[in-house]
């Protein structure tokens, strides 16, 4: 069973996967992932043809604040870039699941499973939300970027109301409501269910 995780940016998807994993998930991190796939010598070449060289400050770390700008200011080499990264990702996925045992849930993390269509590949989606100011806030302590960073990046994400009829379950992290009673819920329904 493969279930997907997702949430815009700041609202906590990472945090709830930790939760899925101490109950026995397997987690695939595709944002984590993604950052190594930058690297096989074909998405490497496709990259630098799109963004030049640049996108590179060595052999084995990304130029991010460079792909940033790029992308977060033109959404076209955005789609661009993601045209050669999601296949290689879903690749890198696969393998992934073949080495898991079949009675494994395995948690698919993904910031944009619902833009890029892939939650249709998935057996459930389960959606991290979070009050916008503090999906800002923490962003602008994790990554010590601009209010006006966080900004441009969350237009380049569906809003909350926009994935909320999509997802099968939906998990609030606003620092009120505790996370482990919800992530149990959604596990003993899927375990009724396999």
């Amino acid at each position: 069973m493969v279930i997907g995780l997702t949430g815009g940016i700041g609202s906590g998807k990472t945090t709830v996967a930790k939760v899925f994993e101490t109950m026995g998930c397997a987690i695939y991190n595709s944002d984590e992932r993604a950052k190594e796939v930058y690297f096989n010598s074909d998405v490497k070449k496709q990259v630098v043809k799109l963004l030049g060289k640049e996108a590179y400050l060595s052999r084995n770390e990304l130029n991010k604040a460079f792909i940033s700008q790029k992308v977060f200011s033109t959404r076209d080499i955005l789609f661009q870039l993601n045209a050669i990264i999601h296949p290689a990702v879903n690749e890198d996925f696969k393998l992934f699941q073949s080495k898991q045992s079949p009675e494994t849930i395995i948690v698919k993390e993904s910031a944009i499973l619902f833009e890029t269509g892939s939650f249709k590949t998935l057996d459930y989606t389960v959606l991290v939300i979070a009050p916008e100011k503090l999906k800002i806030d923490r962003v602008i302590k994790r990554n010590a970027v601009t209010k006006a960073d966080v900004l441009k990046r969350m237009k380049t994400q569906w809003t909350d109301e926009h994935k909320i009829p999509l997802a099968n379950f939906v998990i609030t992290n606003d620092q009120i409501e505790p996370i482990l009673p919800q992530v149990t819920q959604i596990m003993d329904t899927l375990k009724k269910s396999a």
